[in-house]
């Protein structure tokens, strides 16, 4: 299912309600002595108001600032060679010169957006995807038809955010909403300009929040919506009731033949304006970094810990060298609050630490052992996106399989030092390589994966496999807790999972 999101996302090229408090942002740009003028809304719209009979006065609010985007990307290539040019017989007869088929043909490549004026001097906030690899940039104003050339300020492909800018002054710009302020139920409407056929107004609520997992871009934390959103609407704007922006629209979950059927995602604004107010003002989005590898609590994990919910950040590993290992943070902790506010999940934890500024303090609320702790940890710097690849171990040569302490659905070996070369794993790492893993059994069912290596159950070190072997005998209760160290990019370490111990076999 990701890869179909993925390459579908390559197919994208009044309501009454009190007066909002009111906050203008000057973004300075470092070195350029222009300030673009942002406006903010951070009240929440009226939810007691009276729906009226037309949405006609948000839409004129809002309509003028959003944009039709019209990308080209140049491709040079060469023809095929045909086999007969390379037949001394055949070019003796060509007197030395070159083929018409052998010229380079150039071939653009033309894809549809949208886009939305977010300042009257002419930034203009759009997907990343519209305008990725584009070698020409034209903009099309709507309220008086004039098209512009844009240069990119800057692109943010991890959460698939762009910024452009065309010269131009006093602008028609959005204003922009909290997106926090959102709760499920709220009407939005999206504007932009699908299939190329002009702009267009759809309309529906806000159906859920904080989606991800997706397989979109590399931070996720979506506005799903029912309002209709079709390719060419990438990058356009998801409104309020009151006409201001709450996301930018980023892609949907398409039908078989390829249009919308009410499931459409956003960028919320405020990650969008976070990452535009880092491109304006230094080119780049850089990321804090705390050095661990969270994972979400699922039921099993949080009756393993003895956690009274699943809410929080489970702490799998804590890579060396890095601020969380400075501050002290542990392996089997659980982070339940960033900077004063409740953590819910990995990825809510992982998209706090990105926006954060490196070298910036965090304070971290965790759980250790059932009590609370407080820790102060200086972020550094992301170098680099975490990537999801997995290191497998070779069948060849695996030497003392322990496979009928497992009722047969898992085998697990020794660490020699044929297999620690093979797999990249440390020489002072102690455990059990899994080597194979029955899809039907509970084990896999966990998540357990051949090449994982076993360093713990239920918090006993694991030497070898016959410690393996002989800790899984004694476990008592319905849940083994293993902790595991495991390749995933080009980084590894430790993770924690629980098995259902009732029910080992087929």
């Amino acid at each position: 299912m990701r890869h179909y999101f993925r390459s579908y996302l390559g197919f994208f090229s009044g309501i009454a309600g009190a007066l909002a408090l009111v906050a203008v942002f000057h973004l300075t740009l470092w070195g350029k002595g222009t300030e673009p003028a942002i406006r903010v809304e951070t009240a929440p719209i009226n939810r007691d108001a009276k729906l009226g009979t037309s949405f006609a006065p948000v839409v004129k609010k809002a309509a003028p600032s959003v944009v039709n985007i019209y990308s080209t990307h140049i491709i040079h290539m060469r023809p095929r060679r045909n086999p007969l040019l390379n037949d001394p017989f055949f070019r003796q007869f060509l007197g030395g010169q070159m083929p018409d088929d052998e010229r380079e043909i150039t071939r653009r490549e033309r894809a549809l957006g949208s886009g939305v004026i977010v300042s009257p001097d002419g930034y203009i906030l759009t997907a990343n995807h519209v305008v990725d690899g584009a070698d020409e940039i034209k903009i099309s104003v709507s309220n008086n038809k004039k098209e512009y050339t844009a240069r990119i300020v800057g692109t943010d492909p991890p959460t698939d955010v762009a910024i452009l800018k065309i010269e131009a002054k006093d602008l028609p710009a959005i204003t922009l909403a909290d997106s926090d302020q959102l709760e499920i139920g709220d009407i939005v409407l999206a504007i932009g300009n699908p299939f190329g056929i002009g702009q267009t107004v759809t309309m529906g609520i806000v159906s859920a929040l904080g989606r991800s997992g997706l397989g979109f871009n590399g931070y996720e934390d979506f506005i799903q919506t029912d309002a209709a959103i079709n390719p060419g609407n990438s990058g356009g704007a998801l409104v309020d009731a009151e006409g201001r922006l709450v996301g930018i629209n980023t892609g949907i979950v398409p039908n078989s033949n390829g249009g919308n059927q009410g499931i459409g995602f956003a960028v919320p604004v405020n990650l969008a304006r976070h990452v535009m107010e880092r491109l304006i003002s230094g080119g780049k989005v850089t990321r804090g970094y705390l050095g661990i590898f969270p994972q979400d609590i699922t039921p099993d994990l949080a009756r393993s810990f003895g956690l009274p919910d699943q809410n929080g950040a489970l702490v799998g590993n804590v890579f060396t060298n890095t601020p969380a290992e400075k501050a002290g943070i542990k392996s089997g902790d659980v982070i339940i609050e960033f900077n004063g506010k409740a953590v819910t999940d990995a990825n809510d934890l992982t998209l706090r630490v990105s926006e954060c500024l490196p070298g910036s303090s965090a304070t971290l609320k965790l759980l250790r052992d059932g009590h609370e702790k407080s820790i102060n940890v200086s972020l550094g710097e992301l170098s680099r996106e975490p990537g999801q690849d997995q290191n497998n171990p070779n069948e060849s040569g695996s030497d003392n399989l322990k496979a009928d302490a497992f009722n047969g659905v898992m085998t697990v070996q020794d660490l020699n030092r044929g297999v620690r070369q093979q797999l990249d794993i440390p020489d002072d790492l102690q455990g059990a390589l899994v080597t194979d893993v029955d899809r039907d059994s509970n084990f896999a069912e966990a998540g357990l994966q051949r090449g994982d290596v076993i360093v713990e159950i239920n918090k006993h070190p694991v030497a070898n496999a016959s410690e393996a072997v002989k800790l899984y005998r004694q476990a008592k209760g319905s849940q083994i807790l293993l902790k595991i160290w495991r390749h995933y990019g080009d980084q590894a370490g430790t993770l924690y999972i629980s098995v259902d111990s009732t029910n080992q076999g087929k």
